[in-house]
């Protein structure tokens, strides 16, 4: 029993060691850059919405998509984004496996990381299936109504699709809360920072992650009024969420101010790409 017991402790070990190595730390901060890319490309173009020309392309990942594809070696550079975002679901999926290693190895932050690293590994592979089929990528008002109608037509769909929307709405907010909590201080490796990098970062954090939370929690609330009305259509994706700021009274300036604080959590990301404790 010791000697088996000896055994765990070695390869748990060896585990976290791999789980520190440099490959995947690399990864991980690759694809804190892979994120920072999409979201300030969104951000962007939900300016340019705002102000009346996009060109046509969507305020999501599949309008930053084809806004990369359009510059000089833009295959390489979107190959290197399908690299990034491989390298984050590598780095988060360690991390539910092998824990933090910092005591919070709790089973609902290894399932949030698990999460997390689906969710990349998805990105990553939708992708490069773009990228070898010669096409972009989806687009999330497609995809949106689409998940939706399909699950509204389960037996209690109605109630999974408005859970879903009640769980994006709590998810925003706590986000929101989360950055203006400054949460995401600790995280960060604020000590190899100097005093006005150090305030720059945080009004990123703070800014960035609440415009993101406000985001999230609007996507949320299309998903619940979907259910409740049983119209799929009602459903909107980040692209059309994105729009219905310009529909308040605020008009277009609200857009632009959500726009503009998307394109700071973009930079966040590239933050944390360089400061971010992984471990």
């Amino acid at each position: 029993m010791a000697s088996n017991s000896g055994e765990g402790g070695s390869l748990r070990a060896r585990g976290r060691q791999w789980g520190r190595s440099p490959v995947v730390r690399t990864a991980g901060r690759a694809g804190f850059t892979a994120r920072g890319v999409i979201y300030v490309l969104v951000g962007v173009l939900a300016v340019r919405i705002a102000l009346g020309g996009s060109d046509g392309k969507e305020a999501d990942r599949s309008g930053a998509v084809a806004a990369v594809g359009e510059q000089p070696f833009g295959r390489v550079m979107l190959w290197a984004l399908a690299a990034g975002f491989g390298g984050m679901a590598l780095w988060r999926l360690s991390v539910a496996v092998l824990g933090r290693g910092t005591g919070e190895d709790g089973w609902t932050k290894r399932a949030a990381d698990l999460g997390r690293a689906l969710f990349n590994a998805f990105l990553c592979f939708s992708l490069v299936q773009a990228l070898l089929a010669g096409r972009g990528t989806r687009s999330s008002n497609e995809s949106s109504k689409e998940y939706t109608a399909t699950v509204l037509g389960w037996p209690g769909g109605q109630w999974l699709v408005g859970a879903a929307g009640l769980a994006v709405i709590v998810t925003g907010v706590v986000l929101a809360v989360r950055s203006a909590l400054r949460k995401f201080e600790k995280k960060l490796d604020t000590g190899a920072m100097g005093r006005r990098v150090r305030t720059a970062v945080r009004t990123l954090g703070v800014v960035g992650g609440g415009v993101r939370g406000l985001v999230f929690a609007g996507a949320g609330v299309f998903v619940l009024i979907a259910a409740v009305m049983f119209d799929p259509g009602r459903a909107k994706g980040l692209d059309e969420t994105l729009r219905s700021f310009a529909a308040t009274a605020a008009g277009p300036a609200l857009l632009v101010l959500v726009g503009v604080g998307l394109a700071l959590y973009g930079c966040y990301s590239f933050c944390q790409a360089r400061w971010y404790r992984l471990g």
